[in-house]
């Protein structure tokens, strides 16, 4: 799909207004220093920064409004809504049933979850950043559509830099345009709807990526148009080169993937063949114009009868499948690779269906890591699959590395130094001087959340993020953007053109013509870019901006996790009748401690971090190295906490999974909204989300592992249901209170005693009663 006809002139315009605006740096991302005041980047718990959010929204309303009345009157436009028309009684009943109307669906939102509460510990959603909303809602007014620059000449650009801040936050190099123009691979990337769709494209790409070199032959050996091409020459898999039109099906199903994408280009530079012609045979001999069934029986059935596969851990999103089947491979095509008891890809298992694949000369088109999985917020180890990748590229088995941090990509922030700052990597980076007003006399100094590293071992996963091909990155989750906005970003930009209906070419940067002709979806909303790119220049996607709000995320989530876990323990603690049995294991069970030793941290825990406010705790943890080391182990490799809910009774504690499973789930409807309430604010205390691991997904020895963990006997094919907690909440630790977390977790407790009670009366258990 071309730029529309009539459009160059536009293009011309729009490119030098881009080259224009990159002289004067008036777009350009990287060069805006961002703030450091977390307190004025959202709306606040309490709507603390109500008034500065209705200036700013006024101040977008108003521009709209002044953009309208400039552009009509230079050409002295008439008015059509004169006061006239607003006497009139029609104009007068609309404008009663708008403010109607208006109040009652404000009403009714009401009964919505409270996202920026401190007591949501639910989903991976909280508070949306202020520069975020306000951005959105002033594209939003000119309803500029991305599918097509002349229909979004500034929103359009806006995501060309956002995705430019995208790449770069992922740990790609972003060339100047003449570095590019000489060679340097250039990444891209652009807004999508979300990280599903995100995940599709992804996909959409490898799978024709890999069956571009069979197109290309083919068409090379019978189209005399391109004969020319005969004298193409490649590098072989595993070493050597040859002319393309000589390999082997499996040999050219294996070439390296800037290789491939560098074919068509080369066809034209190289030997002469023209674009249209090129263009001409994709729409005769590809995958895109054949489907994937003629395309196997016509060029593959023979010499490599096995359709590609795409591999992913157990854990990775239902997008996977879908995007499976959306594509005609089936969901049968998507082999998952069992994780570990941390909820990570098992890279024996990997190594397995890769040597199958090999044995079997199985096309290998994608292998996904998950930057942090939706419910256990586990990171796969990426640095070790890139060099399993390495090792197979020389047996000849080549393949698509995608990383899917629609979760956890932001999460690379925190690595990041920003400009002019140091490189170090302290555990806890404090608060500046100005994010924490002085204490008058009298009053309690407000307390500091600081911002916390992850553990080496994520650490060490994200160095590796450079070296993905493709990475899918929500910034309506980790970027605290409005829906929708989720983004992929690829290595080398020109791997774009796989997916569009277009012969590649080389990409140099510069202006698109459109980003729209790029993905899955047609119209999308130029506001969703709008959105990520106030807050980016607000908010900046390194230590300064989102890796400090997302660390300070990071220290709550362990404080939350100590809390819940160490309900009913400490030194002088009374029996407690439930237990918070977390996925993510403690650091003594890690090392496989002994029961023994699994109680004393337990009771460390209790007694020495959990009663800490934040600024004691971090001197304490500064001024002990093994309380430091047991506290950055803490929790999920993020700040999403999984657990179960298990109870005791006279007879001791429960080992039924299906009741375990029960009290588990009544806890979920008490603490969640399943039904509309009228419009009144919710009365539930708190809020937490459940999912289950199911032993078709996890295996049985997984849920096994987990349920013994729990107490209960092996579930023979039962899964087991769990809550989520997800920390995104930077201030629940330093509020003007101090830290809030016991009262949530009070609340947590409360429900589950009153739970676990309701149950064992309706089961008709005998209740356990201290000293029984």
């Amino acid at each position: 799909m071309a730029p529309a006809d009539g459009s160059s002139e536009f293009l011309k315009s729009l490119h030098a207004f881009h080259q224009h605006d990159a002289t004067q740096d008036k777009l350009a991302l990287s060069r805006k220093p961002g703030t450091s005041a977390l307190s004025g980047w959202f709306l606040g718990p309490l709507a603390e920064n109500r008034g500065l959010f209705s200036e700013l929204i006024l101040k977008a309303l108003n521009g709209n409004c002044d953009a309208r009345k400039d552009y009509g009157d230079q050409f002295g436009d008439p008015a059509y809504v004169t006061q006239a028309r607003k006497e009139l009684p029609g104009y007068r009943a609309t404008e009663a049933a708008l403010h109607k109307n208006l109040e009652e669906m404000l009403h009714n939102l009401r009964g919505s979850i409270p996202l920026s509460s401190y007591r949501n510990q639910s989903h991976m959603y909280w508070d949306v950043s202020l520069p975020g909303m306000v951005g959105y809602f002033a594209a939003m007014l000119y309803n500029q559509n991305n599918v097509a620059a002349e229909a979004s000449p500034v929103t359009t650009l806006l995501e060309i830099e956002v995705g430019n801040d995208l790449c770069e936050m992922l740990g790609y190099t972003v060339p100047s345009d003449a570095d590019a123009s000489s060679g340097a691979i250039k990444p891209w990337g652009h807004i999508t709807c979300d990280g599903s769709v995100a995940n599709g494209e992804s996909m959409w790409a490898a799978r024709n990526l890999k069956l571009m070199p069979i197109t290309l032959a083919a068409a090379i050996k019978a189209e005399p148009s391109m004969a020319a091409g005969r004298t193409l020459t490649v590098s072989k898999p595993g070493g050597g080169r040859a002319h393309l039109i000589d390999l082997s099906t499996w040999e050219m199903l294996n070439l390296g993937i800037d290789d491939v994408i560098g074919l068509s280009p080369r066809l034209q530079t190289e030997c002469g063949i023209s674009e249209s012609v090129i263009e001409d045979v994709l729409n005769s001999y590809s995958v895109q114009a054949l489907g994937l069934a003629e395309f196997q029986r016509r060029f593959m059935a023979a010499d490599a009868p096995h359709l590609p596969i795409i591999i992913t851990p157990a854990t990775a999103h239902y997008s996977w499948p879908k995007s499976a089947a959306l594509l005609g491979l089936g969901f049968s095509h998507l082999w998952k690779v069992p994780v570990d008891l941390e909820g990570r890809m098992d890279l024996v298992h990997l190594r397995r269906m890769l040597d199958q694949c090999l044995r079997e000369k199985r096309p290998v088109m994608q292998v996904v890591a998950v930057m942090g999985t939706t419910e256990e917020s586990a990171v796969d180890p990426l640095a070790d699959i890139v060099k399993i990748r390495d090792e197979y590229r020389e047996m000849s088995l080549e393949f698509s590395l995608h990383v899917d941090g629609a979760w956890g990509g932001y999460f690379n922030s925190i690595l990041r130094a920003p400009k002019g700052g140091g490189t170090d990597h302290p555990v806890f980076e404090d608060d500046l001087v100005d994010e924490i007003p002085p204490a008058a006399p009298g009053e309690t100094p407000l307390q500091h959340t600081p911002a916390m590293l992850m553990s080496e071992y994520v650490m060490r996963q994200y160095a590796a993020l450079h070296h993905a091909d493709t990475q899918t990155v929500d910034p309506h989750k980790g970027g605290f953007i409005p829906y929708p906005a989720g983004a992929l970003c690829y290595r080398n930009g020109a791997m774009r053109d796989m997916i569009a209906f277009t012969a590649p070419v080389v990409f140099h940067g510069g202006v698109d013509p459109t980003v729209g002709v790029y993905g899955i979806e047609g119209s999308k909303p130029g506001a969703a870019a709008a959105g990520v790119y106030l807050s980016h220049s607000i908010i900046r996607p390194d230590r300064s901006g989102y890796g400090k709000l997302l660390g300070k995320c990071i220290f709550n989530s362990k404080r939350l996790y100590a809390a819940l876990v160490t309900i009913g323990h400490g030194k002088d603690a009374p029996p407690e009748t439930i237990r918070v049995v977390p996925f993510q294991r403690l650091p003594a069970e890690k090392a496989s401690g002994t029961p023994e030793e699994v109680q004393a941290q337990l009771d460390f825990l209790k007694d020495s971090i959990v009663p800490l406010e934040n600024d004691a705790l971090v001197e304490f943890l500064h001024s002990d190295s093994q309380a430091m080391k047991v506290f950055r182990e803490l929790g999920s490799d993020q700040n999403i906490i999984t657990y179960a809910v298990n109870f005791r009774t006279a007879d001791g504690w429960n080992t039924d999974v299906a009741l375990m499973n029960e009290l588990t789930n009544d806890i979920y409807l008490k603490l969640s909204i399943s039904a509309f309430d009228g419009g009144d604010v919710p009365k539930e205390p708190m809020f937490v989300t459940g999912s289950s691991f199911e032993v078709a997904d996890y295996g049985q020895e997984f849920v096994n592992a987990f349920g013994a963990r729990a107490g209960v006997h092996p579930t023979n094919g039962q899964g087991i249901q769990f809550l989520v907690s997800t920390t995104q909440d930077p201030w629940v630790t330093a509020t003007a209170n101090g830290n809030y977390l016991g009262y949530i977790v009070d609340t947590f407790k409360t429900t589950a005693r009153t739970c676990a009670a309701d149950l064992v009366r309706r089961h008709n258990l005998t209740p356990f009663h201290e000293g029984a």
